[in-house]
């Protein structure tokens, strides 16, 4: 079971002070980098934007026509919630709350960790017979794979403990992959361990399973319960496994960087909370990424538990019967299955996976589950299993290391996945053969940079955190290395590494005295300039400038970061990619001689078929026309994605920038900051444009660039002092602030603001929304008023957000004359809405107050036909009077949203939706 890496509705409240004492403060109201941070949680958050399920799990991707590693974009992996939980962590940061940070782990529980129905007869599992040995074979067509009961197995060492300390032999990890659409239709909803088939629902679903050359492109997608409903007699399982019988049964799949990225989330959210004197309101979910820890470490073991070093022959490779078995990395999956309830017979096994690479590693999680009371795993041996594998996780960078500073793939224990012997001269670690490219091939595992980035960002994290000096010293190498590899213009263009190409082989490791590894290059083909990478690349330069003091690191993640910022989309930040891939859409699916099934929806499977022919489904997407346009035989389609955990990665980076070098006092080196920019002015403004000017800053080192906001939002950097914000909207008033930089990566306070209105010639947006209201309030006589508000943009021109306000009109009915208002929750997250109460000049009837609740610039634009979600308000008078709502103007009886016209919206001071009383 081979689980592939990615290429790849919680309540919002307002922000709140931490303790003073905690070394976390709260996000200074004129830091643009925590308000960047929140302008992308809100745009995560709306649910407008479609980045959750009905069930509130993340999409891979906002846009559902989209290959890589989930095959549609519309399925979810580990790889997506691990970055969600790291999300909420962050905003608790810089909120104060932690609601939904726990929401995420309880949402995970309920959908991707299997529950106990889903994984009924784990109780059958014998620790003493993990699994049956099946060779894995280098292509698709040599499958399906042949049981070989003859070739021992070892003993697993974990499984009695974990039993022991959980009351359970239930495996508590993520499975890697869920379809969220249940496009396929095998309806394996969570929580139920059956086949419903097609309808709503999240299902669970698994996909390669056969060799290292299986692309996404050549796999037979299947339900993790098999219970022969859909595919051939044997349901699917005949594709990949040769037995003489087949038997219904369950399967999942774990992704360890993913779940190691969950209990990194959770030290993060614990020392976030500590800090603010709140560490009990995180400790129920961090207890649970503990125990994820705890069963993580199955990830540290040989796949059939055979001896680690020299395992050549799988005959004669010995079983091991205790850690000898346990080479102490974070493998590429690990994985656990058995009878399916009532199919006769209970059984289950598990595996680990003989096969590491260098991008999985995390030795901050390590740490963590080693060093940190509230994550130390409950077991006996974890603690030591973790502190040991942050020691070998350290030794497997260093030795993978090329003299240029990129890291090679990985090594494997079992090599070509059936023991097999090595080309010799084969390098080793800890008796494990180096392998370039483990684990799959199409296209080569390390030939992308982001598995660098992401590798990276968790080893610097560590290093910020420990100040290790292992960890300081492959850093300093790679910065350097990748750094000489990134371009930044002026211009905002920017590029990184993309493809990367390997020659040579690294030292035999020797521990005593590691070699140089002076045979072992890495060349760059291409350069991209994808912001999720982009976003990890900056999280690592972030970590080590502020541990190091190194000034060109910081100035480069800012210089990044910023440029990034400039591709804002209404749903987030993204560049345009061209897909050339996509004529893969007709590649063959090796299918056996002989066999022949079904999928839910009719298709056929059978030899001969392509990816398209067994998922017919992709041709009612609204963007297949581009792509059939392209099969035959025009331009390569170009796509603007929003995958979840780019974007999660983006609001990431600015909000760990934030806290490190603009809260955290810049790189320890140069920390003074510029002076504030004076004299900001409006030089000259059109239809769709203003032009801006200002008095030059000051610096100790040298003034590098200004930043320029509109509306709280990033517009554009200037290396001058001046700038002409382009393409606004007309007739539309702007506010605007400059914040200097200089090469230390430290930013001055903003300046004092300025507003631009444009000039009229375009459409303002005037008229054009309409407010839907619902009564959130079960009586109409108690002491608060609560209403749910949703604004709609019903014309085709973007409105800026913080020019509308909506007004909602009541009477006070006596009692105190002030007010206390709240915002619950709001898609666009509540620090990004507004809210009080106004008296009426002249009282009207139903009216002698009005809530009017407007937008920050966080919010941003709301796009034609799009809607900001739902906004939770309520108020009370101060002294906690009774109204009496029933003679309001605004108030009505619905319970489900519906147009509003008795509530009333303006665009600036326009009147554009409702009847005033």
């Amino acid at each position: 079971m081979l689980a592939m890496g990615l290429a790849q509705g919680t309540a919002v409240a307002k922000p709140t002070a931490p303790a003073a004492s905690g070394g976390t403060r709260a996000a200074a109201a004129n830091d643009p980098y925590t308000q960047a941070f929140l302008t992308q949680y809100g745009k995560i958050k709306a649910a407008a934007n479609g980045y959750f399920s009905p069930e509130g799990l993340p999409y891979h991707s906002v846009e559902t026509l989209m290959v890589e590693a989930p095959d549609h974009g519309h399925e979810t992996t580990s790889e997506a919630v691990s970055f969600w939980m790291w999300l909420e962590a962050a905003y608790g940061r810089v909120t104060g709350n932690w609601a939904p940070f726990n929401a995420a782990w309880t949402v995970a529980e309920k959908t991707i960790i299997p529950q106990h129905a889903d994984q009924s007869t784990s109780g059958s599992y014998n620790p003493g017979a993990p699994a049956t040995y099946a060779p894995e074979h280098p292509l698709p067509n040599n499958y399906p794979s042949a049981l070989d009961g003859s070739v021992p197995v070892g003993t697993d060492p974990l499984a009695t403990e974990l039993a022991s300390s959980y009351g359970t032999m239930d495996v508590y990890g993520m499975h890697w992959l869920m379809d969220l659409d249940n496009i396929y239709g095998y309806g394996n909803k969570p929580g139920t361990g059956g086949e419903s088939g097609p309808g709503a629902g999240a299902s669970y679903i698994n996909t390669y399973q056969r060799g290292a050359q299986e692309s996404v492109w050549e796999t037979v997608p299947q339900p993790t319960t098999d219970l022969f409903n859909y595919g051939g007699r044997n349901g699917y399982l005949d594709l990949f496994v040769g037995d003489a019988s087949y038997a219904k049964q369950w399967k999942y799949t774990n992704a360890p960087d993913a779940d190691a990225r969950a209990v990194q989330a959770a030290y993060w959210a614990f020392r976030w909370a500590s800090d603010q004197g709140k560490a009990s309101e995180v400790a129920a979910s961090v207890a649970k990424a503990a125990k994820m820890g705890d069963y993580l470490r199955y990830a540290m073991f040989d796949k059939y538990f055979k001896r680690i070093g020299d395992c050549t022959d799988p005959g004669s490779c010995p079983a091991a019967s205790g850690r000898d078995s346990q080479h102490y990395l974070l493998s590429w999956y690990y994985a656990w299955g058995g009878a399916a309830a009532g199919s006769g017979g209970g059984w289950a096994w598990r595996i680990g996976d003989s096969a590491s690479h260098q991008g999985y590693q995390n030795p901050l999680s390590a740490w963590a589950l080693s060093n940190v009371p509230a994550l130390t795993p409950k077991s006996a041996t974890a603690r030591g299993d973790w502190s040991k594998s942050l020691t070998r996780q350290l030794e497997f960078l260093t030795w993978l290391q090329s003299s240029e500073g990129a890291f090679a793939g990985g090594c494997t224990n079992s090599w070509e996945g059936r023991y097999g012997k090595p080309p010799a001269g084969t390098p080793t670690f800890y008796g494990m053969a180096y392998d370039w490219q483990p684990v799959y091939h199409d296209p080569p595992s390390n030939n992308w940079f982001g598995f660098q980035a992401w590798g990276m960002e968790r080893v610097a994290a560590y290093y910020y955190v420990t100040g290790n000096a292992s960890a300081k010293a492959v850093l300093s190498k790679w910065v350097a290395w990748a750094s000489g590899e990134t371009t930044v213009g002026a211009d905002g263009t920017f590029r990184f590494p993309s493809t990367l190409s390997w020659t040579g082989r690294p030292d035999t490791w020797n521990a005593a005295s590691p070699g140089k590894n002076a045979g072992l290059h890495v060349s760059v083909v291409d350069y991209a300039n994808d912001v999720g990478v982009g976003a990890a690349y900056v999280k690592t330069l972030t970590y080590y400038a502020a541990k190091s003091g190194d000034k060109k690191a910081a100035a480069l993640a800012k210089a990044l970061l910023d440029a990034m910022a400039l591709n804002t989309t209404a749903k987030g930040i993204s560049v345009p990619e061209t897909r050339k891939d996509y004529n893969r859409f007709k590649d063959e699916v090796y299918i056996p001689a002989g066999w022949s099934g079904t999928m839910p929806n009719g298709d056929t499977v059978k030899p001969g078929a392509t990816f398209i022919d067994i998922r017919s489904w992709y041709k009612r997407d609204p963007d297949w026309p581009k792509v059939q346009a392209y099969l035959d035989g025009g331009a390569a389609p170009t796509f603007t994605y929003h995958r979840f955990w780019a974007q999660a990665a983006l609001a990431l980076a600015f909000a760990i920038y934030a806290e490190l070098l603009v809260e955290g006092g810049g790189t320890g080196g140069d920390t003074e900051a510029p002076t504030t920019p004076a004299g900001l002015t409006v030089t000259a403004t059109t239809s769709n444009s203003v032009s801006l000017s200002w008095s030059a800053s000051t610096d100790n080192v040298g003034v590098t660039g200004y930043d320029v906001y509109r509306n709280g939002v990033l517009a554009g950097n200037a290396t001058t002092r001046t700038f002409t914000d382009t393409n606004l909207a007309a007739a539309t008033a702007y506010s605007y602030t400059v914040a200097a930089r200089d090469a230390g990566g430290n930013t001055s306070a903003l300046s004092a603001p300025v507003t631009a209105t444009t000039k009229p010639g375009g459409s303002t947006g005037t008229g054009a929304v309409k407010v839907q209201y619902k009564n959130n309030d079960s009586s109409a006589t108690d002491n608060q008023i609560r209403l749910g508000l949703q604004l709609l943009n019903t014309g085709s021109a973007p409105i800026d957000l913080s020019t509308v306000k909506i007004r909602y009109w009541f009477t006070s009915d006596g009692g105190s004359s002030t007010f206390g208002t709240y915002c619950d929750y709001a898609a666009l997250g509540s620090a990004n809405i507004t809210h009080k109460v106004v008296a009426v000049a002249g009282p009207k009837t139903g009216a002698d107050r009005y809530l009017e609740v407007g937008f920050t610039g966080g919010a941003g634009t709301l796009a034609g036909g799009a809607s900001t979600g739902e906004l939770q308000l309520r108020l009370n008078k101060s002294d906690w009077s009774n109204f009496n709502e029933n003679d309001d103007y605004s108030h009505a009886a619905n319970t489900t949203y519906s147009d509003a016209s008795k509530v009333t919206a303006y665009v600036g001071t326009t009147l554009a939706w409702g009847i005033e009383p």
